[in-house]
């Protein structure tokens, strides 16, 4: 008798509520890169050393509880991501989606946190401690990101580009958006809009894939 090799299978079946996360990530994933180009390109209504460039005080606290909102839909992706059964159980998977998801949500909160800056110069008054913020919590999602993506490639059950897509995303921190966010205002932006771009593609897959 031959036996026939199917290749990896999931390693659980995913929960009725991630076709409906990987949505959500796929929509906070366009919505953000939608965000980070219309900042690229808007005009300035501030000098460039205030720290809600290019928005005025008002709008930069608007811009700020949105992409507190936005953020949440990528936190979902996140969640989704770790009970998917698409990942090779062990600590990178563990690892990977718990830094991925508490960088994630510190984020979110940072976001939040930036509106007390929204009247500062930069640098100037707690624009510092929001830098370190930004720094540790987006380090901490590229590194859980990065380890969950390992794990994905070991599971083998997506293959192709979405079996690389979380692996993607965890590099994109590192190399090129981390120095790109110490650059010029337009090249950061445009760098975090393409990590939008990969939580977006993460959330189509995790929407398409898991529904049946």
């Amino acid at each position: 008798m031959t036996n026939v090799d199917v290749g990896p299978t999931r390693t659980g079946a995913a929960p009725t509520w991630v076709p409906g996360a990987g949505l959500a990530c796929l929509v906070a994933g366009v919505l953000g890169a939608l965000s980070g180009i219309a900042l690229a390109v808007w005009p300035g209504q501030v000098s460039e050393d205030m720290y809600s460039y290019p928005l005025t005080a008002a709008g930069f606290a608007a811009a700020q509880a949105w992409f507190f909102v936005q953020h949440l839909g990528l936190l979902a992706g996140i969640a989704a991501l770790g009970v998917a059964g698409v990942m090779a159980p062990g600590a990178l998977s563990r690892w990977g989606v718990g830094l991925a998801g508490l960088g994630m949500a510190g984020l979110a909160v940072t976001e939040l946190l930036a509106i007390t800056a929204r009247h500062s110069s930069y640098p100037g008054e707690g624009t510092g401690a929001l830098d370190t913020a930004y720094g540790v919590t987006t380090i901490v999602t590229g590194v859980g990101l990065v380890l969950a993506g390992l794990a994905v490639r070991r599971g083998g059950v997506w293959d192709g580009w979405r079996r690389v897509v979380v692996l993607a995303a965890g590099v994109w921190v590192f190399v090129p958006m981390i120095p790109a966010i110490m650059g010029p205002f337009v090249l950061a932006r445009l760098s975090i809009t393409a990590w939008m771009v990969l939580f977006a593609a993460l959330g189509h897959v995790l929407w398409k894939d898991t529904r049946g």
